[in-house]
């Protein structure tokens, strides 16, 4: 695609880098931008870099957040021994919109999946393990994707704690095999939630 200007190219190509981004579409976004205000553009820019910079992550469950703890985690009326284990913040997203969830996260940060070269180490479960070791949890709901990685993923960690007296179960499969999380309607997920089943029975099944 040859453009006018090296500027314009350097911005079309670094837009086109976004998920479903090609390059007809990143063209399209930056000649938006650019007939936009100078102060709108900066401002986008703006809210990037801060983004970018100054975004943290929560020590107790490892979702984004603005501060050391999340909101989540830091709200007293949150039952803290109750756990729901996700992928990442998206998941989180989800199921605090069906209202139905009153425990609390903990963010993985991913899938173990071999093929793309992530293993247990690169994902936050040794902290999961040690939140259980310490006695501070009742249940552990598996809420990853129901996919070959999110099941592995489940499987392995279920054998990290099997040993310690708690609840282990996964959200029920009204989330059809292979859906993510983020994709699914409130209702449906919300009712996956409130019926739940024990995670010892999901894997005979």
């Amino acid at each position: 695609m040859e453009l006018p200007s090296k500027l314009l190219e350097n911005a079309v190509n670094e837009m086109s880098q976004l998920p479903g981004i090609g390059k007809r579409t990143a063209l399209r976004l930056v000649l938006h931008l650019l007939k936009q205000p100078v102060d709108q553009t900066q401002g986008l820019t703006a809210a990037l870099a801060s983004m970018r910079n100054d975004i943290q992550y929560c020590k107790e469950c490892h979702t984004i957040s603005d501060s050391d703890i999340c909101g989540i985690c830091s709200n007293l009326s949150r039952d803290k021994t109750i756990i729901c284990v996700v992928e990442d913040v998206r998941d989180v997203m989800a199921i605090e919109n069906t209202g139905m969830f009153k425990g609390v996260y903990h963010v993985l940060g991913g899938k173990i999946s071999p093929i793309e070269g992530i293993g247990p180490s690169q994902l936050k479960i040794n902290s999961l393990v040690e939140k259980v070791k310490n006695n501070a949890v009742s249940e552990i709901i598996f809420a990853l994707s129901s996919t070959m990685e999110g099941d592995t993923t489940n499987f392995y960690i279920y054998k990290q704690i099997k040993d310690f007296t708690l609840k282990t179960s996964t959200i029920a499969r009204g989330i059809a095999v292979g859906d993510e999380l983020e994709y699914a309607d409130e209702v449906t997920l919300g009712r996956s939630l409130l019926n739940r089943i024990p995670f010892e029975i999901s894997i005979k099944q």
